[in-house]
């Protein structure tokens, strides 16, 4: 076990505690290198209930690790990949600068490529650990629903990643002429070859795993009952299974089917993102609570700049502020801060411009938020950092739960999807509404067509998930022929990323 996840608070740390320490201990070392003669290892494991919630808790440490969702999926390759920071001329940050530039076939950007590949497959190869023994040892759990959870959350790890493998990797959703074939993996090591699928059958298989998580999950799962805003559903549940605390940062039956609806959506199943993503924003308790609001205006305000509250699905990363830091300068208050061109991705003040153009700024909270456009390098002229990840460690409290984290699905993207897929202009202009409410824009323009709503829609999830790695994907997704900042037309060349030449290959 890595010893800084003992460092800090925040619900990693928490489930380990509540599956015992010294199982954790044991166990991270084995279950995360997935080794191939895990035979003996597999006994010891998954003989136990809290061997299972051991084993799963490893795969959400494994998806928070700098080369998946901890950093590379969200704040840097994936966006150099959309052509979202700025990286200096004297930059060394060289698989940024060469991902920027689609430079495919230069030893730092297959580097790059092939961790995020292999961190990937390593969560996959430990979801379908668990998937296999489950489903071979049922008897093993004190409860069915926390069967039921233990195994929804493993179909659902395993969905999310080989989605995110499909959208780096595979062809054009629509409208393509080269045709690609991945793995989809349902063995337990990434040393064992899995089968290659064509498109069409590789989307296939993400729908039935989504489905078995979302059948397993709709009668078990906490969050079908109670609020997001409590970290666990009662008392009682909590003495007995601490487990269970932190449904709203984790892959729970909300997140799985807003994961459905961005599947769809990105498989050119736009009738049935549509409805997925509209059930999610209407989405009720049995109280009559909303499962999820648009929460930017409360957030910003609160200077939660992650947008916690209207996360379906959130990753843990104790140590974020420090990877902000080091990629984005330290722009905690928006203070003056230091632009280094050797090391720091940043955004020139024109680029900030046109990432906000034709909006209101004057009432913005992202533009007012997310941005500081008093860096100075060493010749005083000035740049703009990011700051979703910054924050001042001595003026906050619970850092575990709403700054240190890393979102995955946000009810801001289920807006996005209905408004880009509906034909009704009635109900975009409602939705639009309430999202830009969300934002502080007040006497927003209304659009007169669907056109509109598309060029909209398209800088939309630019200025939303910024920092989040949604944004090449959306390009790939939409066959954009231009991504902005990027100075050459986009084709399948620039959204085709080759397989790593390293796949499977016992020397990784």
């Amino acid at each position: 076990m890595k010893k800084h996840i003992f460092k800090r608070g925040g619900w990693l740390f928490a489930l380990a505690l509540s599956v015992g320490s010294s199982a954790m201990l044991t166990s991270c070392n084995d279950w995360l290198d997935v080794r191939p003669d895990t035979e003996q290892k597999e006994d010891g494991q998954f003989g136990t209930e809290k061997g299972f919630q051991t084993a799963l808790t490893g795969c959400y440490i494994q998806m928070a690790s700098t080369s998946a969702y901890g950093m590379q999926l969200s704040m840097t390759s994936v966006e150099c990949l959309a052509n979202l920071w700025y990286v200096h001329p004297s930059s060394k940050r060289y698989a940024e600068r060469d991902l920027s530039n689609h430079n495919y076939t230069s030893d730092y950007s297959k580097s790059a490529m092939s961790s995020i590949y292999t961190a990937l497959f390593k969560t996959i190869a430990q979801a379908n650990l668990i998937i296999k023994n489950a489903e071979e040892n049922p008897g093993v759990f004190t409860e069915k629903r926390i069967y039921n959870i233990v195994l929804g959350e493993a179909y659902a790890i395993r969905a999310y990643c080989q989605l995110d493998i499909l959208r780096l990797f595979g062809q054009m959703p629509q409208n393509g002429s080269r045709q690609v074939k991945l793995p989809y993996s349902e063995t337990t090591s990434i040393y064992d070859m899995p089968a290659y699928y064509s498109f069409a059958d590789y989307a296939a298989k993400l729908k039935s795993d989504i489905t078995k998580a979302e059948q397993l999950l709709k009668d078990s799962d906490p969050a079908m009952q109670y609020p997001f805003n409590r970290t666990y559903a009662t008392n009682e549940v909590y003495e007995q299974h601490a487990f269970l605390q932190y449904r709203q940062m984790r892959l729970n039956y909300w997140a799985v089917r807003a994961l459905h609806a961005r599947m769809s959506l990105y498989v050119g199943d736009k009738q049935e993102a549509q409805s997925v993503a509209r059930e999610l924003i209407n989405a009720q308790l049995p109280d009559g609570t909303p499962v999820r609001r648009l929460s930017g205006q409360s957030d910003y305000k609160a200077g939660y700049l992650a947008c916690p509250n209207e996360c379906y699905f959130s990753i843990s990363k104790y140590d974020i502020q420090s990877i902000a830091a080091a990629y984005f300068s330290d722009n905690v208050e928006r203070i003056i801060g230091t632009y280094t061109p050797e090391t720091h991705l940043a955004l020139t003040n024109t680029m900030l411009d046109e990432l906000f153009e034709g909006e209101n700024i004057n009432s913005h909270n992202r533009y007012a938020n997310l941005w500081n456009p008093r860096l100075k390098d060493s010749s005083s002229a000035l740049w703009c950092g990011f700051m979703r990840y910054c924050y001042d460690e001595e003026k906050v409290t619970n850092p575990s739960v709403y700054y240190q984290i890393v979102p995955m699905l946000r009810t801001s993207e289920m807006y996005l999807i209905v408004m880009e897929t509906s034909t009704d202009l009635a109900e975009i202009n409602q939705l639009y509404r309430d999202y830009m409410i969300a934002h502080d824009v007040a006497n927003m323009t209304e659009f007169s067509s669907l056109a509109d709503v598309r060029t909209w829609i398209v800088n939309e999830y630019r200025r939303e998930f910024y920092g989040e790695g949604q944004m090449f994907f959306t390009y790939k997704r939409l066959g954009e022929t231009t991504i902005k900042w990027l100075k050459t037309p986009a084709d399948e060349n620039t959204y085709i990323i080759p397989l790593p030449e390293t796949e499977y290959d016992p020397g990784i």
